[in-house]
């Protein structure tokens, strides 16, 4: 068996597909092209979610219902927000979110979406000497975040941000989803498995990425280069940041779907000489990695134009990661119910290869 549990089948699902070969993301029998820009993120909540919760309602009761959550996991973090950004942003989330109930209803699934959105926001005003915003229960989600980090939200950056969410809400069996369904597998509650989601998520070769991306682009920009710049960082053994993915043999297709909610923001804002800045980067980087790597496809990746789409709408890098776990927490919980509901314990078995204790005759 490979390193790293390639090809090994770990779980039945019928959440969501990743064709490395093809290029193809499918969610619930809906390809990404369909659900991004086109379903808001409470839908597609509601998708992921059918059949895991008995009281599962429509999708404007949802959105509702989402809401409510928000105002209650404010409520819930309140007393202990001015403690938490003694931490990096992340782990100040990770350890607001670990004080939420831990049972495996609806309303526990519901604070679970809704802190990601309520802690991020907070702790970067905290960061700023601003005081946090109270959410906005009747706001939809992506707005409410956005209006409780900037005070406003303009409806063209809230869709940007709900397309971004919809867009990484749920990738196959990848690190952070497999943390959850071992945890889930335990018959631990939904915090307990989010929380080992959370755990995987912030690692730099899963969705601790983006960030590293914006220092990249900084950094060619001021060098002037970028095929130079790019060679360099491979000659000295260092990872692209925004390219390849452990999956995808072609162009991962999140890549384009943001790239075109970017385009989209680039006429309302200043983002389209950044946009045209990183195609250049983006073209570049795949010519130096084609020369460099040619027993290898290595294509862009969902990180490079996260990377961009949340520095467009208002997030600092630091907070990237964060972001991300906003849009994933729905995945893992649908995998989480999914994994109990089978009742078994992932529990698989090593091989050992170090030294054998001498034999005793």
């Amino acid at each position: 068996m490979a390193n790293g549990l390639d090809d090994v089948v770990a779980a039945d699902t019928v959440l969501s597909d990743v064709d490395g070969v093809g290029g193809h993301l499918t969610i619930r029998g809906h390809s990404l092209a369909e659900l991004a820009g086109r379903w808001r993120y409470a839908q597609v909540v509601r998708l992921l979610f059918d059949g895991f919760f008995d009281d599962l309602p429509g999708d404007a009761e949802l959105e509702k219902a989402i809401g409510k959550a928000r105002v209650e996991v404010f409520d819930r973090v309140k007393p202990l927000l001015a403690k938490l950004p003694r931490l990096d942003i992340y782990s100040g989330m990770r350890a607001g979110m670990a004080i939420l109930p831990d049972g495996d209803g609806l309303a526990d699934a519901l604070r679970l979406i809704a802190a990601p959105a309520v802690l991020t926001a907070a702790l970067l005003r905290l960061g700023q000497g601003e005081t946090p915003i109270t959410p906005d229960e009747k706001a939809d989600h992506a707005g409410d975040m956005l209006r409780m980090l900037a005070g406003t939200a303009s409806p063209a950056l809230a869709k940007a941000l709900d397309s971004y969410l919809v867009t990484v809400c749920d990738h196959g069996l990848n690190a952070s989803t497999f943390a959850t369904r071992v945890v889930a597998s335990t018959q631990a509650g939904l915090t307990s498995a989010i929380l080992a989601g959370l755990g995987a998520l912030k690692g730099p070769l899963h969705g601790g990425a983006p960030g590293p991306v914006i220092e990249m682009l900084d950094a060619i920009e001021a060098s002037g280069d970028a095929t130079a710049w790019l060679s360099d960082e491979i000659a000295h053994g260092e990872r692209i940041m925004g390219f390849g993915h452990r999956i995808y043999r072609v162009r991962d297709p999140r890549a384009d779907a943001l790239k075109a909610v970017v385009r989209q923001l680039g006429s309302c804002n200043e983002t389209s000489s950044r946009l045209a800045f990183a195609e250049k980067v983006e073209q570049a980087a795949l010519d130096v990695l084609r020369i460099a790597k040619p027993q290898r496809s290595i294509q862009t990746n969902v990180e490079f134009y996260t990377a961009l789409l949340l520095e467009a709408v208002g997030f600092p890098k630091e907070a990237f990661s964060n972001v991300f776990a906003a849009g994933r927490a729905a995945g893992w919980i649908a995998h989480a119910r999914e994994q109990q509901a089978t009742g078994r314990l992932i529990r698989p078995q090593s091989r050992y290869v170090g030294p054998l204790p001498d034999l005793v005759a």
